[in-house]
């Protein structure tokens, strides 16, 4: 660990510098504690319907007895989930985890290619999937060690006559349910009820077990499974619950979870720190429908919601979010991708909360730094690094840089992962001989301790041997009025090396090309400035929607 830790003068009132990561034995025994505590409380909602924690724990425990009384599985087999948020989720999440067993979250948009790789790489004998993306597991089904195959409609734990309705409107009216074809599949619901019929034995869960494996890299490569341990996911839960302070009241919070449960970020955040506080997780199953997405926040009061910028950006374009009753609201937390100044901006003067920016990755469980819940405005960090956890930065040849500097941002801490899945090679090359944890993120220190990400190692542009970073360049464009959304990528230049492009979508059609170029030359030094502006209907994005350079940068190169 290194010695200085600036951090530690400047963290908010009554947050400690140390937490106990084996203060719970596994997510299990959190789960046993909130149920002993607040057992009669709704757990989750989703469409209007919700189950309390002590619905959650009885049905998991029927998943559980079903996948070891049934199915036979052993401590450690992987078990794959492909589904958005709905109730279904929690339920299979803490049945699998009970039994033992290793959650492989899987993005339900994956394509055939996508699946079929996660799939055989995880080694996954069993896989629930939603009806919509059915066919998606039929087409690989024959080139995995997948055995049993479970499947359920969005519908099917909404109650009559609401499930029904919602099943049929997306069957047929919608047409959101290509027709597939898996024999031998059994549904959801049908495999609750013959867990009910097992007895469930007494599994011992030790804190190394793996809970999750994590894909992460699919942009970047081959994805890699990140081997997320009980003990992992437990410390993050107990850092982030720290920090959260008494921001936060046991048994009175009510979460909005719309970022998908199977992305590290909502799991942990959402899912994990929120279960511990006895709060109530509204599942929103597609936040990209932002009239829908709008209606449900009114219909209930909230007070923490979690996002990444686009869909805090997203919210606030959306008529009627400015009219919602932002009273109850304490807390909101953004990450997953860089939040705009002038997203927190207007989010603080239409809420009245500040949207507090934190950081982390898949392969830390994930947060690592996380800002002051009590600060009155953006300050354009990632905050300070949370209990138990050491940061710096390096440069190319491993060596700590002095505070101000930037370099490639280290992690360590009890949240960092056991390592990527069948690939010592890959884990040799993220945690170094010292056991720091390499983020690929480009950042500086100040003497504070506050971090500051510039940019992915990988997106930094280099125009004519000067650094540019597409952080920095969208922050400053996403400022002009009429601005929507934008992404910076680097294109290949004769003279420069490269130069900046620019992706925008206008939320104002009277927004010109030149009025973005005068803006630039006005905020931007020369060769930051973008010397091509691409206007488009929408931009490429992940399941979360964080904006794809990638892709973008593929189609420019």
């Amino acid at each position: 660990m290194s010695t200085e830790r600036p951090w530690l003068a400047h963290y908010p009132a009554g947050v400690p510098a140390e937490i106990d990561p084996d203060a719970y034995a596994s997510i299990l025994a959190v789960m046993d504690a909130t149920l002993h505590k607040h057992g009669s409380r709704v757990a989750f909602t989703n469409m209007g319907a919700g189950i309390t924690y002590a619905e959650l724990d009885a049905r998991s425990r029927d998943f559980a007895a079903y996948l070891l009384g049934e199915l036979k599985l052993k401590k450690g087999d992987r078990v794959a989930i492909m589904m958005p948020n709905c109730l279904q989720y929690p339920i299979a999440t803490f049945g699998i985890l009970r039994a033992g067993l290793t959650v492989v979250n899987t993005n339900p948009m994956y394509t055939a290619r996508e699946l079929r790789h996660q799939l055989v790489d995880s080694g996954a004998s069993v896989i629930l999937v939603l009806d919509n993306f059915g066919d998606t597991v039929q087409e690989v089904l024959a080139d995995t060690p997948v055995r049993q195959v479970i499947t359920t409609g969005l519908g099917d734990l909404l109650g009559m006559p609401k499930g029904a309705i919602v099943n049929f409107v997306l069957r047929h009216v919608k047409k959101m349910v290509p027709h597939y074809s898996i024999p031998g599949a059994i549904r959801f619901r049908d495999a609750l009820r013959c867990g009910a019929g097992h007895e469930m034995p007494e599994v011992a869960i030790d804190s190394s077990d793996i809970a999750f494996l994590q894909y992460t890299g699919g942009t970047t490569g081959v994805a890699k499974g990140a081997m997320l341990t009980h003990r992992n996911l437990v410390a993050n839960m107990l850092q982030a619950r720290a920090w959260i302070g008494s921001a936060a009241t046991e048994g009175e919070e009510t979460i909005i979870t719309a970022l998908p449960l199977y992305h590290i970020f909502a799991l942990t955040a959402n899912g994990l720190v929120f279960m511990e506080l006895g709060a109530t997780n509204v599942l929103i199953t597609n936040p990209r429908d932002m009239p829908g997405f709008v209606k449900e926040l009114a219909r209930q009061p909230f007070t923490a919601i979690t996002g990444v910028n686009t869909l805090f950006n997203g919210l606030l374009n959306t008529p009627g979010f400015d009219k919602l009753d932002f009273d109850p609201l304490k807390l909101t937390l953004g990450g997953g991708m860089a939040v705009q100044r002038s997203v927190a901006e207007r989010w603080k003067q239409v809420t009245g909360v500040t949207l507090a920016e934190a950081y982390g990755l898949t392969e830390t469980s994930p947060a690592v730094c996380i800002n002051p819940l009590d600060i009155p405005e953006y300050n354009g960090s990632i905050g300070l690094p949370v209990p138990s956890t050491d940061v710096c930065v390096k440069d190319e040849d491993g060596n700590i840089l002095p505070l101000g500097e930037i370099g490639e941002l280290c992690v360590k801490g009890p949240q960092v992962m056991a390592g990527y899945w069948q690939r010592p090679d890959e884990t040799a090359k993220a945690i170094d001989a010292e056991g720091w944890l390499h983020t690929g993120d480009m950042a500086r220190i100040d003497d504070k301790g506050y971090v500051y990400i510039v940019d992915r190692k990988k997106d930094m542009i280099l125009v004519s041997g000067f650094n540019v970073y597409p952080n920095e360049v969208e922050d400053v464009i996403a400022a002009l009025p009429g601005v929507l959304e934008v992404a910076a990528v680097g294109v290949p230049d004769e003279k420069s090396g490269e130069v900046v492009k620019l992706f925008v979508v206008r939320k104002d059609d009277s927004l010109t090309e030149q009025r973005i170029r005068d803006h630039a030359r006005h905020e931007l030094t020369g060769y930051k400035r973008p010397q091509y502006i691409e206007f488009r209907d929408e931009l490429p994005k992940t399941n979360v929607g964080k904006i794809l350079r990638k892709a973008l940068r593929d189609e420019a190169g």
